[in-house]
C-alpha cells in the first residue's frame, strides 16, 4: 500500500522478505519480448530500494545526515533460471541476510508465480561520501536488525 495517494507501492514485507510487484515493459525486453538480461538488475535495485524505504531507511535521508552514507554493490552473482517476458506480473522477493562491518549481504529472486525467474547474492557496502568503506549508520542497523538472519557480526 502506498503511503500516500497517488504514490506508487514499495511492496509489502512477509516475515523477513520483501515483496516488490513488477510488470515486464516493452522498455525492459530484447526485440523477442524475452526480458534483456541488465533489466533483471535494475528489477533486483528496485526491490533493494524498496525493501530499504519499507523499513524506515530513504536514500535521501542518509544523504542528508551529518556524517552522509551512500551504498556500493560490490559483489553481484545472477542465476538465470527461466526467461521472463514482455507483460508477465513478477515479483522481486529480497531478504537481507546480515551485515558485517560495512556489507550487507543480501539474497534476492524474482518470481513469476511460483517459478523462480533469476537469483542473486549481492554484496553492497556502505560508503561515505570520500568513498571509503563505513558502518551503515546506527538508525539505518537498528530499522534493518529485525529482518537479518544473524545478528550483526564484527568486521
Amino acid at each position: 500500500m502506498a503511503d500516500n495517494p497517488g504514490e506508487p507501492s514499495a511492496g509489502f514485507i512477509e516475515g523477513r522478505e520483501h515483496v516488490l510487484p513488477v510488470r515486464v515493459y516493452y522498455e525492459d525486453t530484447d526485440f523477442t519480448g524475452v526480458v534483456y538480461h541488465g533489466s533483471y538488475v535494475r528489477f533486483f535495485e528496485r526491490g533493494r530500494s524498496d525493501f530499504l524505504r519499507v523499513a524506515g531507511v530513504r536514500h535521501a535521508e542518509l544523504l542528508d545526515r551529518e556524517d552522509p552514507a551512500a551504498f556500493t554493490i560490490v559483489r553481484m552473482e545472477i542465476d538465470f533460471r527461466r526467461p521472463a517476458r514482455i507483460d508477465d506480473a513478477l515479483q522481486v522477493r529480497t531478504v537481507y541476510d546480515r551485515v558485517k562491518g560495512p556489507r550487507l549481504f543480501i539474497g534476492q529472486r524474482i518470481l513469476r508465480g511460483g517459478d523462480l525467474i533469476a537469483q542473486a547474492a549481492v554484496q553492497a557496502a556502505c560508503i561515505g561520501m570520500d568513498g571509503r568503506p563505513r558502518k551503515p549508520p546506527p538508525g539505518m542497523a537498528q530499522a534493518l536488525a529485525p529482518y537479518f538472519a544473524e545478528p550483526e557480526t564484527p568486521a
